[in-house]
């Protein structure tokens, strides 16, 4: 029996990607800029909550959530794979384009749930139940919550059959 292993601190191994500090300090920064420029817009009036007391609070959490990840990322780092996947940043960016140009024309609700199915079917190979109750809360859910809850409008058909039934 030695003393030197009960006496010697273990060395530290503990490393980090640098994409994932890149991510984190992108978050960060994301965060910072948000909160900084929110404050111009005002956070608080006379009559009560300021145009910039939502996107100030915003920046805060960006700011809080990118602290938190740094945190976990320090306390146990993840597992990073050997390369990335072409074909899937290019799906998630060219279905990003496809649905920014469709949005105006076929509205929200309908783009976002086909958005969502192709990427919760298509690309992730989740179950039906699962993709048609997530996409219908992303689309449709986001949509009343955004325009009712919220009051901000959200793009609607062009097309007056689809507006007709409130797409």
């Amino acid at each position: 029996m030695t003393t030197k292993s009960v006496t010697t601190a273990p060395k530290s191994t503990v490393r980090v990607a640098p994409s994932v500090l890149a991510g984190i300090g992108a978050f960060a920064a994301v965060g910072a800029y948000v909160l900084v420029t929110s404050i111009d817009l005002g956070l608080w009036t006379s009559l009560g909550p300021g145009p910039g007391l939502f996107p100030f609070a915003m920046g805060a959490v960006l700011v809080a959530m990118a602290v938190v990840w740094l945190l976990q990322e320090l306390r146990r780092p993840s597992e990073t794979a050997e390369g990335v996947d072409l074909g899937l940043v290019i799906a998630v960016v060219l279905s990003l384009v496809i649905l920014a140009a469709v949005m105006d024309l076929i509205g929200f609700q309908l783009g976002m749930f086909l958005f969502l199915m192709y990427h919760l079917k298509l690309r992730g190979r989740r179950g039906w139940p699962s993709s048609v109750i997530t996409a219908l809360a992303g689309s449709f859910g986001a949509f009343y919550a955004f325009n009712y809850g919220l009051n901000v409008s959200l793009p609607v058909s062009a097309f007056p059959l689809l507006n007709t039934i409130g797409l």
